[in-house]
């Protein structure tokens, strides 16, 4: 056993699947102990916040405050204001407006937004312009509301006596706040989704549920294909005929059509991780059942097989003893192919609308599936569907390198 597993951590394939994999599960296992958040919790009033640290702008305003005189500081708070595909934007909507092309230069932002000022109009009608252009210009222009003012910002309050509003203070275009020193920040590297939620929570959540899922659906695939093809390949006859014509029988049938129409007949409400993993396990025997009866037909007839026969032992002690022990590798590398053919399954299934029930928690699926709905693809939102891509893919490509990995090791034809 030593030397086996001397053999197997050896191989260069296997301990790099070994370490991606080993590093998603510890980050599933210990972030959760970290950030006691509930991944389905509504953090954002509003949809795909970008990724970045918030911090509460009352606390910051009350904060201590520091006289910082940057040089790029104004460059940058302009940019952050007005990228170039806003330029752009500006441009044509002064063109269109009858602003001569030649008088607008979109590098030079004084002179960009000089016009700009003089000439938008919210009830003018630019030929060609839908009413999604239009609301963006509305907002373009509220962005750009005093951007290159050197005041600093008033803050006022309302005169209980007079109900009027009256000067309280100043905030300088100079004056920054440390961010260690306001109360409320909160940081989300992935920003949040479609409901507000804080995606880098909810994908960790997501991802442990769909190894779950992954560990049942493969645990249940590999036993049933384990034992049909033990039976099958060892006894044969009539019972190899049976089991061989069942088999027959679901590989004519799409495994992932046979998946659809069973998840679709369950219905959403009774559709919990659960039993998707079981479902998907219950479709995904076929080809483990073949691989294992073909290993069998080779060994049944072995000496060591023979002579256990003459033994008088039971077919039971045989397939057990004598012929499982030398199919065990080949049974571990089958199990880790069908937990990545499982996990892909629930995305794909989850993609499609017929996932674990959405109240009940994330998958990686549903979050695509979210992701897809409310077109995060479209409207360029990369935070809620990227990272949840990068995951399926890490968590496919680091157990297949550990099933070839391991072919290598115990395939002889294989070795270098």
């Amino acid at each position: 056993m030593k030397h086996t597993l001397r053999q197997v951590f050896r191989s260069g394939k296997f301990v790099t699947g070994f370490i991606i994999f080993s590093a998603i599960l510890l980050t599933v296992i210990f972030y959760p102990m970290i950030i006691r958040d509930d991944p389905l919790q509504i953090i954002g009033q509003g949809t795909f916040f970008p990724p970045g640290i918030y911090v509460n702008i009352a606390d910051s305003m009350s904060s201590t405050r520091y006289i910082l005189n940057l040089d790029d500081a104004a460059a940058k708070r302009i940019a952050s204001k007005l990228n170039d595909a806003d330029r752009e934007a500006i441009r044509e909507w002064l063109v269109g407006a009858g602003i001569p092309e030649g008088d607008i230069d979109i590098a030079n932002t004084e002179s960009l937004l000089g016009l700009w000022v003089s000439n938008y109009d919210t009830t003018v009608r630019i030929p060609g312009m839908t009413n999604a252009d239009r609301n963006y210009y509305i907002r373009l222009n509220r962005s750009l509301d005093g951007l290159l003012s050197e005041e600093g910002v008033t803050i006022a309050a309302t005169n209980p006596d007079t109900n009027a509003l009256e000067a309280t203070g100043t905030v300088e275009l100079t004056e920054y706040a440390n961010i260690r020193e306001v109360a409320n920040v909160r940081i989300l590297p992935l920003g949040t989704d479609n409901f507000g939620r804080d995606v880098l929570t909810q994908l960790v959540t997501a991802t442990g549920v769909s190894l779950r899922i992954g560990f049942v659906a493969g645990l249940i695939a590999t036993l049933i294909g384990l034992v049909l093809g033990l039976v099958s390949g060892y006894i044969g006859g009539v019972v190899d005929d049976v089991i061989l014509f069942i088999t027959n029988l679901f590989t004519v049938i799409p495994g992932f059509i046979l998946l659809v129409l069973i998840s679709f007949s369950i219905g959403q409400e009774q559709r919990g991780a659960f039993v998707i993993a079981v479902v998907i396990g219950l479709t995904s025997w076929v080809w483990t059942t073949r691989a294992v009866r073909a290993q069998v037909i080779s060994l049944r007839n072995r000496d060591h097989v023979n002579l256990s026969k003459l033994s008088g032992h039971s077919i039971a002690h045989i397939i057990i003893r004598d012929v499982l022990p030398y199919i065990a590798s080949y049974v571990i590398m089958a199990f880790i192919l069908q937990i990545s053919s499982a996990i892909l399954a629930e995305a794909a299934l989850s993609i499609l609308g017929l996932g674990p029930r959405t109240t009940d928690v994330p998958t990686l699926g549903l979050m695509m599936n979210w992701a897809l709905i409310y077109q995060a693809h479209i409207l360029g939102k990369w935070w809620a569907y990227l990272p949840i891509i990068l995951v399926i893919a890490l968590i496919a490509f680091s157990l297949n390198l550990m099933n070839t990995g391991l072919d290598q090791v115990f395939n002889p034809a294989l070795r270098d």
